[in-house]
């Protein structure tokens, strides 16, 4: 049947059809798809005519419960809290909001209050789609490797891994180096706490051993938590006489990944990007003054990240055929979870807690932002056409 006579049966059987009953609207039906050929429900709304509004054209009838109060007290949050995903903002939203009103940075109305801590994830993440970032482009791997002690530092991988206890750190370095590898550049040390997700980052002149060896015995003063294990990847900086030894003296178990395989280190993998390149960004870095410009950010951001920022962490995963399913626990602060450890002292937790009480989440990232623009001004010019070095993205 050609599309001209489909069209004038329709016009025959449609009125027929609408004022027919049940039983003779099956009738037409049956008779109506078998001269088409027409798919079933596609025939039936051809037949109920175009005065019938399909599902996504019918109007609203239910009045909107979110308004725009609302999503911009949400925005406003949102955006105070360096751009949290809703899985992780929703569940923190009672206490930062809280956090905000204590400093004086925000006001909400008690309806408006109410609908804020109501809203689910779903909900959260629609509103906050519209006004999320583009992603950045990813930098040049420095990582070099370290052969000579290799054979005296025992390789760790993630299903090894099974301290559940807080003071087992991983530790990475991240290069400023811009878009060559020539010279010398500065660089970040990262260590992350395993159970807590407690993160350092150190501003680094240089990628040098002396330099991280001196960084991570810094950073035993700034951890709320006992340093009990570190590991590393397989890079020279890391893998050297003067590290080994100092966690030998330190009795700290001292291990490394496997060569070329970045998930034995996903926690701290994760922190490079989330703690370091969103706020430092990808730029080259050389001089002592933007050291220090780097280290004043740091000195704020470790604050904001531990007391402010809060994570999930994997409960589990369950396969079913090619589909894996995540199961996530429910974001918290690393500040939250270092008090819900039971190894770490009172005394610990009463000095973090007194420490928390004088913070101010805007405060902070307004410290942030201010010697971020300063350190941008510092980036080393690069010559047009770099020629990079060749470079190992993981471990050798």
């Amino acid at each position: 049947m050609s599309v001209q006579s489909r069209r004038e049966l329709l016009n025959t059987v449609s009125g027929r059809y609408r004022a027919a009953n049940k039983f003779g609207k099956g009738q037409i039906l049956d008779e109506f798809v078998a001269s088409t050929q027409y798919n079933r429900k596609y025939a039936t709304s051809l037949l109920n005519g175009p005065n019938t509004v399909s599902k996504a054209q019918r109007p609203r009838t239910r009045s909107r419960i979110y308004t725009q109060e609302v999503e911009r007290k949400l925005i406003e949050i949102w955006e105070a809290s360096n751009c949290l995903c809703a899985q992780r903002l929703v569940p923190f939203l009672p206490e930062f909001v809280a956090a905000l009103e204590r400093c004086g940075e925000l006001t909400v109305a008690p309806e408006c209050r109410v609908l804020l801590l109501q809203m689910s994830m779903g909900t959260a993440g629609r509103i906050l789609s519209r006004a999320k970032r583009s992603r950045k482009p990813f930098g040049l791997g420095t990582t070099k490797p370290g052969t000579l002690l290799k054979h005296q530092i025992p390789v760790r991988t993630f299903a090894d891994w099974n301290e559940d206890a807080p003071g087992f750190l991983e530790a990475d370095l991240v290069a400023h180096c811009g878009e060559t590898t020539r010279g010398e550049y500065l660089n970040t040390l990262v260590l992350t706490d395993i159970k807590t997700g407690w993160t350092e980052p150190f501003a680094l002149i240089n990628r040098s051993q002396a330099s991280v060896s001196e960084a991570i015995n810094r950073s035993r003063r700034l951890l709320p938590l006992a340093m009990l294990g570190l590991d590393t990847d397989n890079g020279s900086e890391f893998i050297n006489n003067n590290l080994l030894r100092y966690c030998e003296e330190e009795m700290i178990t001292f291990t490394r990944s496997r060569p070329f395989k970045k998930n034995d280190q996903c926690f701290v993998e994760q922190k490079n990007y989330s703690v370091v390149r969103r706020i430092v960004g990808y730029g080259r870095f050389e001089d002592a003054e933007a050291c220090r410009q780097l280290a004043a950010i740091y000195q704020s951001l470790r604050l904001f990240v531990n007391f402010f920022q809060p994570s999930r962490k994997l409960l589990g995963k369950e396969r079913n055929g090619a589909k894996v399913v995540k199961r996530y626990d429910r974001a918290q602060t690393p500040y939250r979870r270092v008090l819900a450890c039971p190894e770490v002292p009172e005394s610990v937790k009463q000095r973090l807690t007194a420490q928390y009480e004088r913070l101010n989440p805007v405060t902070l990232w307004n410290e942030i932002h201010h010697h971020q623009v300063q350190l941008w001004r510092l980036t080393a010019k690069t010559p047009a056409n770099p020629t990079t070095e060749k470079t190992l993205d993981s471990d050798s």
